[in-house]
């Protein structure tokens, strides 16, 4: 059953859907804050897994930012992520399906399979300009995105490792991605032409 929201609540999504087209980082956060619990909900129900249903729902913020111009003015917001966090999680139970059972450790290392071409001059500067990015962060966000993307740990397995409190590094982990996103927003820009 659909419900009904308040046209005072359609216009602030659309003045939200317009701040985040100009790149607003409040708009982010704001977008995040209002329907963070909407998307979570809408992953962890098809998804049954907390820890994926987390990790659809940065990607589906990151999709939003990427896409804020598909938005049309003057609808609700509410339904436009959740049918992005529909399809992201949609696409992580494809991609979990063809993911294939072993471990790469155990494959040939003569198989073809495993041979990769050497980066672009274009994937070099990207990844040269995300690691400078991310080196440019405070210490403490520094820190979370390393372990988050890099070692590929929960919220709350950092909170654990870092002693603090899952809020502290939800916290931290939103501002530096904020950062990021407009530190490295060129990157998005190249990818769409």
């Amino acid at each position: 059953m659909e419900q009904f929201r308040p046209p005072h609540e359609v216009q602030r999504d659309t003045e939200l859907a317009l701040a985040l087209r100009d790149g607003d980082e409040d708009a982010v956060r704001t977008l995040y804050e209002r329907f963070g619990g909407l998307v979570f909900s809408v992953a962890h129900r098809m998804l049954h897994d907390r820890q994926r249903a987390e990790d659809v729902t940065q990607h589906v913020f990151l999709q939003a930012w990427r896409n804020a111009d598909s938005f049309e003015a003057g609808r609700d917001f509410a339904p436009w992520l959740a049918t992005i966090a529909r399809r992201a999680s949609i696409d992580a139970l494809r991609k979990e399906q063809r993911r294939p059972a072993g471990a790469l450790d155990h494959a040939d290392p003569s198989d073809g399979a495993l041979v990769t071409l050497p980066p672009s001059a274009e994937q070099i500067e990207a990844v040269w300009g995300v690691r400078a990015a991310i080196d440019s962060l405070e210490p403490d966000e520094r820190e979370i995105v390393r372990l988050q993307h890099l070692e590929g740990h929960t919220h709350s397995e950092i909170a654990e490792r870092l002693g603090v409190a899952v809020g502290t590094v939800k916290s931290r982990s939103h501002r530096a991605h904020r950062r990021l996103a407009t530190r490295l927003g060129h990157l998005r820009q190249d990818a769409d032409q």
